[in-house]
């Protein structure tokens, strides 16, 4: 029997204002599972990854966490929500919508209150070392740059220890050196992870299973990464890829071209 974290049965998601985010998809996630989701801008990507942390629930069907059901009556659940969300936490696409300490060290601090001092300490300039921080930790985080802000946001939830990181465009504002780091230190973690990219060339090394969601807001691909990337058809179906148009005096060659950062 599979040890799955997550099940999604034939979920759907409305907003208040009636606009639909996801339509009726069935979804199992795996304990150690790393994730890709490919998807068009507005398809859903962000929404699904705001189920899965149990910030918005679905408007039909369930949505189970270890075999037991996420809804209000759980959330409400004080305890449970709190171990709830130190097993599973979720990068914002904009690191700003998370960052509200004083400083950066209290940021990293802020999820650890459970622990006990030295330890709290410890982990916030180990994280804040590994991810090129030590020297801001006095600063408040509203004066960092945008990669400095993503960085931190990551030390935030890694500090955590988590058991499954969702992350939203990880390294949008990242340059080229962490990224290789970030992607180097994800593949040797045990932890579950699920991100949403539109890094076509990232892609295979952030997960090695893959989930397209289309832009009628249904998972129209589950299967490894590789496969999807290289059918050139789904990609384009899916406005993950597009054609060019090459002209040599009178003859005009079009064939697809997969753009590794075409969004």
């Amino acid at each position: 029997m599979t040890d799955w974290l997550f099940e999604l049965d034939r979920v759907s998601l409305a907003y208040p204002d009636g606009q639909l985010a996801l339509g009726g998809i069935d979804l199992a996630i795996g304990r150690g599972e790393r994730i890709v989701v490919l998807g068009a801008n507005g398809c859903g990507k962000s929404s699904l990854l705001k189920l899965l942390n149990g910030l918005v629930l679905p408007s039909n069907g369930e949505l189970r966490f270890c075999g037991e059901r996420v809804d209000a009556r759980r959330l409400r659940d004080r305890d449970w929500c709190r171990a709830f969300r130190r097993r599973v936490v979720l990068m914002f696409q904009h690191p700003e919508a998370m960052l509200f300490n004083p400083t950066v060290a209290e940021e990293i601090a802020y999820g650890l209150g459970p622990l006990e001092a030295p330890e709290r300490e410890r982990r916030v300039r180990d994280w804040a070392s590994r991810l090129g921080l030590a020297g801001r930790l006095e600063k408040p985080p509203f004066q960092l740059s945008g990669g400095e802000k993503q960085r931190l946001c990551l030390a935030c939830l890694l500090a955590m220890e988590p058991e499954v990181l969702l992350l939203d465009e990880p390294t949008a504002n990242l340059d080229p050196r962490t990224v290789g780091w970030f992607v180097d230190w994800l593949s040797g973690q045990p932890v579950t992870t699920v991100i949403a990219t539109h890094h076509l060339s990232l892609a295979a090394e952030l997960g090695s299973r893959c989930v397209i969601v289309s832009e009628n807001h249904r998972i129209v691909f589950d299967g490894p990464t590789e496969a999807a990337l290289q059918d050139v058809d789904l990609l384009l179906a899916h406005n993950l890829a597009h054609r060019h148009t090459h002209r040599h005096g009178a003859d005009a060659h079009r064939h697809a071209h997969v753009h590794p950062d075409w969004f």
